[in-house]
């Protein structure tokens, strides 16, 4: 749900005037209730605006991924290349030139 969206906000239910009817709610009750709801929605408007400033500074402080991943992936790609060639020449001396002749 976006903030934009949100109907409520403290002022509105604060200035909010409700009709009294000849068996109403006490209004002390109601009051009291809906300022615990403005604190609430206060609460929430702070911590979601933190949360927004926290998320920019994330976007901001990220660095490019892209980069590193490409080197990564060619340099491991370059490793296993010399692992490969490192185990066949063990295979040609422990089985001899037979056996790696016969592999390929």
């Amino acid at each position: 749900m976006s903030i934009d969206r949100v109907q409520l906000s403290g002022k509105k239910i604060l200035e909010k005037d409700f009709k009294t009817g000849i068996r109403g709610y006490s209004q002390e009750e109601v009051d009291e209730f809906l300022d615990i709801i403005i604190q609430d929605y206060d609460n929430f408007k702070q911590e979601i605006d933190r949360l927004n400033e926290e998320i920019e500074k994330l976007k901001n402080n990220r660095p490019t991924t892209e980069a590193p991943r490409a080197r990564s992936t060619q340099q491991s790609s370059q490793v296993n290349y010399d692992v490969l060639k490192r185990l066949s020449n063990l295979e040609k001396a422990v089985f001899g030139k037979r056996y790696a002749d016969s592999d390929e």
